[in-house]
């Protein structure tokens, strides 16, 4: 897997470069976390009754992006299909890691990174989304705070997954 560098997003900017270089940071964190591991070890569960891993959160991750970027944002028809998950398992994502092929899921969520960038490109924070959530009018802005959260809160699950496989630690 080809890690990303992971540059501190900057001290003084306007408020979409600050977002995203954020998200951007918080993308490269959970590929770091991956970094230099086999794909058994991605496929480690962290312990039990969770079924989380690091290769459930990545897979998580991508269905993440899409959801938000493409399906919300853009308004593609995909809130009926997932990536990992199906109606008979909504946490295929974390569930389905056994048998997962670690290279293809590791591509997909990084297509699904280089997707969600192009249908940002050039949209301003007040950008309203093509679909309603939950009823209501959501914002790229919203939808950048939330993947910076969304990221942050798994990139913490990750650290402690990396250090109980390998004692690996870092920020």
């Amino acid at each position: 897997m080809t890690t990303p560098s992971r540059i501190d997003a900057p001290m003084a900017a306007d408020e979409s470069t600050m977002l995203t270089a954020w998200l951007d940071y918080h993308r490269a964190t959970l590929a770091l976390k991956c970094e230099g591991l086999t794909d058994d070890q991605l496929r480690e569960r962290s312990a039990r009754p969770s079924s989380l891993s690091l290769l459930g959160l990545v897979r998580h991750m991508a269905e993440v992006e899409r959801y938000w970027f493409r399906a919300i944002l853009d308004g593609q028809d995909l809130l009926d299909s997932g990536l990992y998950w199906s109606k008979e398992d909504e946490d295929g994502d974390f569930n389905g890691v056994d048998t997962a092929d670690v290279a293809a899921d590791l591509a997909a969520w990084r297509t699904e990174i280089e997707l969600a960038r192009a249908v940002a490109a050039g949209l301003s924070p007040e950008t309203v989304a093509k679909q309603r959530r939950r009823g209501e009018e959501v914002t790229l802005r919203w939808i950048l705070v939330h993947m910076i959260e969304e990221y942050a809160r798994h990139n913490g699950h990750a650290d402690l997954i990396r250090e109980r496989i390998d004692g690996a630690t870092g920020e």
